[in-house]
């Protein structure tokens, strides 16, 4: 009998089968507070002492974070690459450490009965009511500040500040804005705006403190309310949204319709949020990472175009579409102008 002859390498298959690895290894080295021990030379030993580890056990670990390329190690000598020192130390200005945490448990939750949906619809894995409580969606907020200040608005600020119509600008709203990351970082950017972080009361009481504490409760406040069924204000001269209106999908004609009357004559409404393409199979990352939400609570990803063709439905003149790399993947910036 002869060996079958093969003309395919089944590396990939291995690859995306040991791939969860590596988010274990990341997050456990979070949890036992790894990296926070490494923004200097330490040797195995050192790191182990310090989190009261095994020290044969903890070099493994580390040489495993070495090989993904988030730790250099050198003369038996550990220490944080940029990426890890920038994002995964915490405390950091962009710490992004406890959202993984977060992350990585409800992914864990949504997923962990697939094959299970996929035969017979959602298991019910997400526990919906906790979802809904204010003290996650509070919860929440504090940490998806830090992913939006790990550089995503600051790209988006420098974006809106080019605008032709930016140096007008008097009045801006943040809708859906969680912890106003992306408001402050325009406002910031602008001699005199004034910004309104819209959202529901328990993130609105988080944008207050982020508000504080960036030293602009003269140029921002905060309204509270769900922008699906309650009034989000107006004479806006600019609104923006951030992957938010997927919870209006079943009411976004109606949404987009309330953003744009609550635009003045010559106002610019700006959305980003994933935009999916080659018949809902790309971008990877937001396939992927939107998959759970899908299956559990319907939730889905937004397929490209159809954010900017909603805009044009609710009477906006022009619409201007454009795909960007952000430290979120590739996103698409829709930018409607009301006549």
């Amino acid at each position: 009998m002869a060996l079958p002859n093969v003309d395919v390498s089944p590396e990939p298959l291995y690859r995306m089968c040991f791939a969860s690895i590596r988010s274990k290894l990341m997050v456990a080295a979070i949890k036992l507070k790894v990296f926070d021990q490494l923004s200097e030379p330490r040797t195995a030993e050192q790191v182990a002492e310090a989190i009261q580890g095994h020290t044969e056990n903890t070099m493994l670990l580390l040489n495993a974070l070495t090989a993904c390329e988030l730790v250099d190690k050198k003369n038996g000598l550990y220490r944080n690459r940029p990426i890890a020192q920038t994002f995964l130390v915490e405390g950091a200005p962009a710490s992004l450490g406890e959202g993984f945490l977060q992350q990585a448990v409800k992914t864990e939750k949504m997923l962990a009965n697939l094959p299970e949906m996929v035969l017979g619809g959602s298991p019910g894995t997400v526990d919906n009511e906790a979802a809904d409580s204010e003290a996650q969606w509070a919860e929440n907020a504090v940490w998806m500040a830090n992913h939006e200040r790990s550089g995503v608005a600051q790209q988006m600020a420098r974006l809106v500040a080019d605008l032709p119509e930016f140096p007008a600008f008097r009045k801006m709203l943040d809708l859906g804005g969680g912890p106003g990351i992306f408001g402050l970082a325009m406002v910031d950017r602008h001699s005199s705006m004034q910004g309104v972080v819209f959202d529901r009361r328990p993130v609105v009481d988080v944008a207050e403190r982020f508000i504080r504490e960036y030293g602009l409760e003269n140029r921002m406040t905060v309204l509270a309310g769900d922008y699906n069924t309650d009034p989000i204000g107006g004479g806006y001269d600019l609104i923006w949204a951030s992957s938010t209106l997927n919870f209006a999908q079943h009411n976004l004609d109606g949404v987009m319709k309330k953003i744009h009357a609550a635009l003045n004559p010559g106002g610019v409404f700006i959305n980003l949020s994933e935009g999916l393409t080659d018949e809902g199979t790309k971008p990877d990352f937001f396939v992927l990472c939107t998959m759970g939400w899908a299956m559990s609570n319907s939730l889905r990803a937004f397929a490209q175009g159809e954010i900017a063709e909603a805009m044009l439905g609710a009477g906006f003149n022009a619409v201007r579409s454009r795909t960007l790399h952000t430290g979120w993947g590739q996103m698409d910036l829709d930018i409607a102008r009301k006549a």
